[in-house]
């Protein structure tokens, strides 16, 4: 049950009739304080220890959904992150689709409407892919730019169980990377589950596994492919029509047999965190999936995250770099502009808005005939604006969120309830002329094209993320993880507003923006073949140094040290609990913390309530969720009326 005072298994008699379906996995309907609820079969036992047992209602398909290894791992998941099993099943297992889980499973018009990725009967390969199956033999060529590559790829073929924190090069194919650890995996005859942040590198790793494995031996798990198509994907690996399933964070429950790789890349995106309770992080649910199963583990990026770096110094995973000699050959030329004075020397630059080395960095790769990114941290127009006179942040006289302005010519309306300000006035100074406070992409883009003419500029962002570029002079603008490949690589990249990553008020401001950095210079050129970055910030800034020398391992390590002296995760356990004050002094009172615990707070959160943060050494985190949840239960128990929302390690503390 999803309430937290019944978090628990039930004993039920299974009726003559329903014996043969009702096997461990099933879905049920039982009845349960005289109500018709569904349930999941866990377990078939000759005898109970209640002496009064209701009788199953319904076997709701006989089709076992719910592997023993993925219930074993739900169970963990939950107790780690102080919630309750039956929420976990919720994002472990897809809903039902009756007509997907009928259809003939040699049925043609499956595999039509399956979509890339998903070896539906009758899909050619589909009969031959009963995994895992042993595959062809990985090719480590790939790997050779890194020393324990090789090593890496060796041991996963042969069926043992190595954990790797992999450091990616600057234009590294990671996919392609990834399909070889893959292909190994499969090679030794066992199974392997990869995770990435969104649809953009999902397609890319679709791509790489289909030419590593040839076609019907993988599927695809994403909640954008629809109930039906992601109900397939999730059959094909439950039957054991596939040995590979790769997706977004839907599929880090995916069910594989005989799992032997979970992997996970780019871990710092937010975006694998999942937004509904109990809040689990897809990399730690792939970490404790590979501690569960005895399976190898990969955490790979172009950043590396103060958690993958706890993974290194503790020892349970090595690193996976290259020499610094390699790191110099792959690397584009960084360098910093702080210098606000320089961009009045140049009238181009001046019109671009971009220091003079900006401006010439750019001018030079366009002239020969390369593209050049800039990316932009915020989208739209001018996503904030203020007084022309006195600089007041312009704010909605309703809801007091900022206004913006969606073009030139476009009339200021707020970001939050969409209310039209067209009679403006600052509170302040009473003017109505409005100037800029944050330039977005959609006006970069404007300024560059009035700069540069005669060159096409293209932008990339939330309206329309473009996959690819031509390879010949033009502009991309884009946002944040919207930027496209370009062929050949990008003659230049330009990193702007540095500002508006670094100040933001959250423990990962730092590491955040190098992750961002990062992920958009290793679309450039080497150097040695033009390649060159520019980052409009403080060349003394540690993120900046980060990049400056391509050495993120360094970042992490210096961030965690931070962290672990001033006792913030991960270097620490810590849990938010919000909601009204009241509703949260409740919780904390019932709760039975840890003598080590430290309750903080409270601080501010949306929609009038307060947050308490509690923390605890690492080694107490058990103790810690356990606690939180027996409080929960406690409250629900009560019929509490206040919600109060539990999380443990949250992405954001303030």
């Amino acid at each position: 049950m999803p309430l937290p005072h019944l978090d628990r298994p039930f004993d039920y008699l299974v009726p003559a009739e329903l014996d043969a379906d009702a096997r461990p996995g099933v879905r049920v309907k039982v009845r349960f304080a005289g109500q018709l609820v569904d349930g999941w079969l866990l377990d078939r036992v000759a005898e109970s220890a209640h002496p009064r047992l209701a009788y199953l209602e319904k076997v709701v398909s006989a089709e076992p959904v719910l592997a023993p290894e993925v219930a074993r791992l739900a169970r963990a998941v939950a107790d780690r992150y102080a919630g309750s099993l039956a929420d976990v099943l919720r994002l472990a297992v897809p809903p039902r689709h009756a007509r997907v889980e009928k259809e003939p499973r040699d049925a043609p018009e499956a595999a039509d409407n399956a979509g890339p990725g998903v070896p539906s009967p009758g899909r050619p390969g589909a009969a031959a892919a009963s995994a895992p199956t042993a595959g062809p033999a990985a090719d480590p060529r790939g790997w050779r730019d890194y020393p324990a590559g090789p090593a890496y790829l060796r041991a996963l073929a042969e069926g043992r169980a190595p954990r790797a924190v992999w450091s990616a090069l600057a234009g590294e194919d990671w996919a392609a990377r990834y399909a070889d650890a893959v292909a190994a995996t499969v090679a030794g005859g066992r199974g392997a589950v990869v995770v990435v942040a969104d649809a953009r590198d999902l397609d890319r790793l679709d791509t790489a596994l289909t030419a590593a494995l040839g076609p019907g031996r993988h599927a695809c798990l994403s909640a954008a492919l629809g109930p039906a198509r992601r109900y397939r994907a999730f059959l094909a690996a439950r039957r054991g029509d596939v040995p590979v399933v790769i997706g977004t964070r839907a599929a880090m429950f995916a069910p594989v047999d005989r799992l032997g790789l979970v992997a996970i890349w780019d871990d710092g995106d937010d975006l694998h965190a999942e937004p509904r309770a109990p809040y689990p992080h897809a990399r730690d649910v792939l970490l404790t999936r590979a501690q569960l199963a005895g399976a190898a583990a990969l955490v790979g990026g172009f950043t590396r995250t103060a958690e993958a770096q706890l993974l290194v110094e503790t020892g349970w995973a090595r690193e996976v770099v290259a020499d610094r000699a390699t790191v110099r050959a792959r690397t584009p030329a960084i360098a910093p502009t702080g210098d606000g004075p320089q961009l009045a020397r140049d009238p181009g630059a001046a019109t671009a808005r971009l220091p003079s080395l900006a401006w010439t960095t750019a001018r030079d790769a366009l002239r020969a005939d390369t593209p050049v990114l800039v990316q932009v941290p915020r989208r739209g127009y001018l996503p904030a604006v203020s007084c022309a006179d006195c600089r007041t942040p312009a704010r909605c006289p309703h809801c007091a969120g900022p206004l913006a302005l969606p073009s030139a010519a476009g009339t200021p309306a707020c970001r939050w309830c969409g209310r039209v300000a067209a009679a403006y006035a600052c509170p302040q100074c009473g003017g109505r002329r409005l100037r800029a406070s944050v330039t977005g992409a959609r006006r970069t883009a404007e300024e560059l094209g009035r700069a540069f003419p005669d060159v096409p500029v293209r932008t990339s962002g939330r309206e329309e993320v473009l996959g690819t570029v031509p390879g010949g002079a033009g502009l991309v603008i884009a946002t944040p993880g919207a930027e496209p490949l370009a062929e050949g690589g990008y003659g230049a990249v330009l990193l702007l507003d540095s500002w508006a990553l670094l100040t933001r008020a959250d423990l990962r401001a730092g590491e955040e923006a190098l992750r961002r950095w990062l992920s958009a210079a290793a679309l450039a050129r080497p150097g040695p073949a033009g390649g060159r970055v520019v980052v409009v910030a403080d060349g003394a800034l540690a993120p900046v140094q980060a990049l400056l020398r391509w050495d993120p391992a360094w970042f992490a390590a210096r961030e965690l040290a931070e962290r672990r002296e001033l006792g913030f995760p991960p270097a620490t356990k810590m849990a938010s609990v919000t909601g009204t004050a009241q509703a949260v002094a409740g919780l904390l009172a019932e709760a039975r913390l840890p003598e080590s615990a430290e309750v903080l707070g409270p601080v501010p959160a949306d929609e009038g309530r307060e947050r308490m943060l509690v923390r605890v050494p690492r080694a107490r985190a058990a103790a810690l969720a356990e606690a939180l949840h027996t409080a929960a239960g406690v409250r629900s128990a009560r019929k509490a009326a206040e919600p109060v929302r539990l999380q443990v390690d949250p992405l954001s503390l303030f």
